[in-house]
């Protein structure tokens, strides 16, 4: 029996799985969409997580993701994470799960530079930080007798009353909700998984665009079914998109770090000139993600470039640019590409949604029993534009406030199964064909990128959201006609925060961080 279940095992699902797993009582079973744990949009972080560096304060930080988010933070959300953040990475991270940070040779943290930092702040391993930090935590969590790790499940829907009340009486009552169906991708059954209280923490959705950095499974799962559910959402329009993914036609776009232009690396065109300074002259290179992303886009899209060039080869040695960015490196090198010698072809990809379920300090959504942390979740953190290497401390700290908040109510009893209908698979016509599901998906990655992407008109988003919509709802049709499976619960996940975000942005004529509109 399930007092907690968390949706999404990725840094925020984790953290919460632990704190909650120091009550011996309480059991906790965690679910992901992935045959493997570890594959999380948490595991493809590179450059690192903030904490408090050397000169450095709280209020540094504060300002500094105040000025990133463009107006927009909101602030107790910043305080909150620099003042508790440090805490929660040395308890969890460096005590708990021994995570092998960066250290100098007399055995001192190092701290990374990245674009709108004041100062040096950012704990690493190599380039691959959210990758170890993972492989650290995870091992923790499955060693918990309490936590129960479900991979290969995919979450349908949130069960919540009244909606899916056996008991018609149950209309007079306040909403609240009570777990989620859940698909074993192995057998094809959904059955439901009852809980006291639920955690989404199923992170982002950038594979709904063309271009991205994130993984497969980064398709907006946790933003639809908490707005199935009715759940309060915020900011849906803040998409926000790193300037730097490599440019290799017919390959995954492979993340080039913040940190790589942090250590010193300068963006140039293809003519090898250096271009930021037109742009950004205070900042230059370090400038916020959301103006360097753009300034790529204006100079491709006015001089017909394919890509930019990111140089660091003439910056740093190639001995110590092989030790600072090992994944990096390895993964050019198998594309051809030797970064000690010769710049990488870059160009901007969706990265990170600033938007998404709207939370309190402690990542209660507005609907009862119902959480959200990390990724999925609006805590106000990043406003208008996120804050380079945020993301991984964001699902820290409130994974770990949620699940305190969760310890101060005690141990809670799910409600019985007879109060739930079981998983109605009748009238189902059709099996799901992948080659069809995979072009619609290809359309609506396209219908993002270009009408719904870095930069925005009434006129893009308008014919973006009368495609949408039609298409959402040809989906949502063949949906209630058609046997689960993990390709079709994504497919019409993507297809209704597409156009939730559109829809959003069409509304905002502020250009503001990440949302920009040309026509105002």
């Amino acid at each position: 029996m399930n007092d907690t279940l968390i949706i999404g095992c990725g840094i925020a699902g984790a953290a919460a799985a632990l704190r909650l797993s120091q009550d011996r009582e309480r059991h906790i079973t965690l679910i992901t969409r992935a045959p493997d744990p570890l594959e999380s949009n948490s595991s493809y972080a590179q450059g690192g997580i903030v904490t408090r560096g050397k000169e450095d304060t709280a209020e540094l930080l504060i300002d500094d993701i105040i000025n990133a988010g463009d107006g927009l933070t909101w602030r107790p959300a910043a305080e909150q994470l620099a003042e508790e953040g440090p805490r929660v990475v040395r308890e969890l991270l460096i005590e708990q799960a021994q995570v092998p940070f960066d250290h100098d040779e007399l055995g001192n943290l190092l701290f990374g530079l990245e674009a709108a930092h004041s100062r040096r702040r950012i704990l690493h391993v190599g380039d691959a930080t959210g990758t170890a930090i993972m492989k650290a935590l995870m091992p923790v969590v499955l060693a918990q007798p309490n936590i129960t790790v479900l991979s290969d499940h995919t979450a349908v829907d949130l069960i919540t009353f009244p909606h899916h009340a056996v008991d018609p009486m149950a209309v007079y009552g306040a909403q609240s909700c009570h777990g989620a169906y859940v698909l074993d991708n192995r057998t094809g059954e959904v059955t439901p998984i009852l809980a006291a209280q639920t955690i989404l923490a199923t992170g982002g959705l950038g594979q709904i665009y063309s271009y991205t950095s994130n993984p497969n499974g980064s398709r907006g799962d946790g933003l639809a079914m908490a707005h199935r559910a009715g759940a309060r959402t915020a900011n849906l329009e803040f998409v926000q998109f790193h300037p730097t993914t490599l440019h290799m036609p017919g390959v995954n776009k492979l993340l080039i770090s913040e940190a790589v232009r942090g250590e010193g690396g300068i963006l140039l065109t293809p003519e090898g000139e250096p271009f930021m300074a037109r742009y950004a002259p205070e900042w230059k290179d370090l400038a916020p993600r959301d103006e360097v992303a753009r300034a790529i886009y204006w100079e491709m899209l006015h001089n017909g470039y394919p890509y930019v060039l990111l140089d660091i080869a003439s910056k740093m040695p190639a001995a110590e640019l092989k030790q600072r960015f090992p994944q990096i490196y390895a993964g050019c090198l198998k594309l051809g590409i030797d970064i000690t010698r010769q710049p990488i072809p870059v160009q901007p990809g969706a990265h990170y949604f600033c938007g998404g379920v709207l939370v309190n300090l402690d990542g209660q959504t507005s609907i009862p029993n119902l959480y959200a942390i990390g990724e999925v979740s609006c805590t106000g953190l990043h406003g208008a534009n996120r804050l380079a290497s945020t993301s991984l401390l964001e699902g820290l700290v409130w994974g770990d406030r949620a699940a305190r908040h969760i310890q101060q109510g005690g141990v809670r009893k799910p409600i019985a199964e007879s109060a739930v209908p079981a998983w109605d698979t009748s009238g189902l016509l059709y099996d799901t064909d992948p080659a069809l599901m995979q072009g619609d998906m290809t359309t609506i990655r396209t219908l993002n990128w270009h009408y719904v992407g870095l930069v925005r008109s009434r006129y893009l988003l308008g014919r973006a959201i009368n495609e949408l919509r039609h298409l959402s709802q040809n989906i949502e049709d063949f949906y209630r006609k058609t046997r689960l499976t993990d390709q079709l619960i994504g497919l019409r996940n993507s297809a209704q925060v597409s156009l939730l975000i559109a829809q959003s942005a069409i509304r905002n004529r502020k250009s503001q961080g990440c949302h920009y509109r040309e026509d105002k």
